[in-house]
């Protein structure tokens, strides 16, 4: 199944953020499989094309701390937007952010995080009802207990998952987590807690990596390890599929979950446009093996996957995506 509500916002320049997350990964992802000779008539039976799943204050607090939840419902919310975006910089300034070019209120961020949110959640129910759900939209990995970090204010991905296990929809789930940046906040809110494994492969060096290993007298939760850690090196593409490989199978040797969400980021990707992601740069058909095999892996397994689009910025990144769920949706249009 496909996920996806035209309504919701993708793009940040509305707000006047400079950030290259386009509408058109969405968009253009949607018209190559709308104008395919053997999908295009298929797309409706496909898809979901509303949200209707609610994040509550309750949801919240399963995941991030009182005080925090407290404050992104104050006056306090535009001061964490702007941290959590990285509005401002070391001096004070505007980092990648000119109010001048904005025509909503960053404010309006937050709901637009709880309605992704609200869309992984309904991911997930929806790969636990059909075996596979791909939703246009969530993976925010890197928010904290206690702040928001990374573009990202709430953790959407553990908000989801700590909603099906309190509805006994679930006991146990796995993150599978090919960002090109370590799921830091998913590995931090989730560390020592058997029910949720996390894999993450990601760039060995750069952003989140790249600040103090301790801050205010404690470690930096950014530090805090996945169950599984693939780091790679600038120059290692070469070896990437081969260590996830290596990787899904030791998941699979930790636990048997009844759910698995992936993080599917596009930003790995060569064309890729964030400046953050420079230290990974994977091929077109690389990342398509790369998704495919965690597609193989899972299906062969019976796991039901529910996929998040996550990172991917810039002009090119629509491929990653269109790639991957041409293959799938002709796989399961021909059953």
């Amino acid at each position: 199944m496909l996920l996806y509500d035209l309504t919701q916002k993708f793009s940040l320049q509305e707000f006047g953020i400079e950030i290259p997350l386009k509408d058109d990964r969405v968009t253009k992802t949607l018209e190559y499989l709308a104008n395919h000779p053997v999908l295009g008539s298929l797309l409706d039976r496909f898809s979901v094309k509303v949200i209707d799943e609610e994040i509550t204050r309750e949801d919240l607090l399963r995941v991030h701390s009182r005080d925090y939840v407290d404050r992104l419902f104050s006056e306090k919310l535009e001061q964490e937007v702007l941290w959590a975006y990285e509005l401002i910089d070391d001096h004070g300034n505007y980092h990648r952010y000119n109010p001048a070019n904005a025509r909503l209120p960053l404010s309006l961020l937050l709901k637009n995080d709880l309605d992704k949110a609200a869309g992984v959640l309904q991911c997930c129910k929806l790969a636990l009802q059909k075996g596979f759900c791909f939703y246009f939209g969530g993976g925010s990995h890197h928010a904290q207990a206690d702040f928001g970090n990374g573009f990202c204010i709430v953790n959407d991905i553990v908000i989801a998952l700590r909603n099906l296990q309190a509805n006994q929809m679930i006991e146990k789930a796995w993150v599978i987590d090919v960002d090109a940046h370590k799921g830091d906040g998913t590995a931090a809110l989730t560390f020592r807690d058997n029910s949720i494994t996390t894999l993450s492969i990601h760039m060995a060096k750069g952003w989140p990596l790249d600040g103090p290993e301790y801050i205010q007298g404690g470690l930096n939760p950014s530090f805090i390890s996945s169950d599984i850690d693939i780091p790679i090196e600038s120059g290692e593409e070469d070896a990437y599929l081969e260590r996830l490989e290596k990787g899904l199978k030791k998941l699979e040797a930790l636990s048997t979950p009844q759910i698995a969400l992936v993080v599917l980021g596009a930003d790995p990707y060569e064309k890729d446009e964030l400046p953050s992601t420079s230290g990974l740069r994977l091929s077109l058909e690389q990342m398509k093996k790369r998704d495919l095999m965690i597609y193989r892996f899972l299906k062969e397994r019976d796991i039901p996957q529910a996929h998040l689009m996550a990172g991917g910025y810039g002009a090119e990144c629509w491929q990653v995506y269109a790639n991957f769920l041409e293959h799938v949706l002709l796989e399961q249009g021909n059953r």
